[in-house]
């Protein structure tokens, strides 16, 4: 049952990154300027605000502004290595939903190959 609900949870988490909402930050230069970006700037004071695909902003927890907090697709890839680094068999769904069968040693590694590209993609420094 683990090779399972570790590959299904795989399937979703990777079928689920483009629709999560993205982090946009926001801080004010020394002139008082505000400014928004999708990357932190570098020594500055700044707040992750979370933007829908929609454009609507997203509620998120209580965060110190100037303090970077870890995305929801930079999570799952960090959950995603996580699994594919184990030694447990990953099986992935099938398009109906329906488990399928282990992967084999290549599929394995590209699916780590993706991982870390999402990790690099969305995560502001690689997991210790």
């Amino acid at each position: 049952m683990p090779r399972l609900s570790t590959g299904l949870l795989l399937a979703l988490a990777v079928a689920s990154l483009p629709s999560l909402a993205t982090p946009v930050y926001q801080w004010k230069d020394a002139k008082g300027v505000t400014h928004y970006s999708d990357k932190p700037p570098a020594g500055e004071q700044y707040q992750d605000r979370r933007i829908a695909p929609r454009g609507e902003p997203v509620p998120q927890a209580d965060a110190a502004a100037g303090k970077s907090v870890e995305s929801p697709q930079c999570a799952t890839a960090r959950k995603n290595l996580e699994i594919l680094r184990g030694g447990a068999p990953v099986a992935q769904a099938d398009a109906d939903g329906k488990p399928g069968k282990a992967m084999d040693d290549s599929q394995r590694a590209a699916q780590l190959a993706l991982a870390e590209a999402a990790e690099k993609a969305y995560c502001v420094a690689p997991a210790g």
